[in-house]
């Protein structure tokens, strides 16, 4: 890349792992720790506002006509639709842009699948997998949070397992056996990229 010694590049952050191995907790613990400017990239999504979440912080919450006339104007970086519910996901290419342009860190927590076709943009992003030790483990949590149907647990858990064996494509995989840890091992390695 061509840029002038004062001005600082920003980096793409790929951050993946299975549904309830903590990504949320973890991050919020990374903010708080690491010494690097990270941002958060906030996706778009169709589903509805759940209670508790702003929009433009939480999601961009879109309609399926916006979203699929973004999907039209290529404005994506990476989009799918999750659980086969309908409701899609996306990364949307100038929230990731303009970050980058700030000198951001800019952190993505997409899917397996989304982190691949980000990377055929984006080659030197850094990946880390956030792993729970065992697929067992992951199943404990899951049903530990006692928020998903038996079937939609299922459905999970077999996505999960998906993610779990592709975990093997991501340049760090920690496992989270403990908030405090798992966000120290993962700024550790942030603060050791040049």
């Amino acid at each position: 890349m061509n840029a002038d010694a004062n001005s600082e590049i920003g980096r793409l952050v790929i951050f993946s792992g299975p549904s309830g191995v903590g990504k949320t907790t973890v991050l919020a613990e990374i903010f708080k720790r690491c010494q690097r400017p990270l941002m958060m990239s906030v996706s778009a999504t169709t589903r509805p506002q759940r209670a508790g979440e702003t929009a433009g912080v939480s999601y961009h919450y879109l309609s399926d006509q916006e979203f699929k006339q973004r999907i039209e104007n290529d404005a994506f970086l990476e989009f799918t639709e999750v659980f086969g519910r309908g409701h899609w996901y996306g990364t949307l290419k100038e929230t990731v842009q303009a970050g980058l342009t700030e000198g951001k860190w800019v952190i993505l927590e997409i899917d397996v699948e989304g982190a691949q076709k980000v990377l055929k943009h984006h080659p030197d992003a850094i990946t880390i997998f956030v792993h729970p030790g065992s697929a067992e483990e992951l199943e404990r949590r899951l049903r530990g949070r006692g928020t998903e149907s038996e079937t939609e647990l299922q459905r999970r858990l077999e996505v999960a397992q998906r993610e779990l064996d592709m975990a093997k494509l991501y340049e760090h995989i920690v496992i989270n056996q403990s908030v405090e840890q798992t966000a120290t091992d993962i700024c550790q390695i942030l603060e050791s990229v040049e």
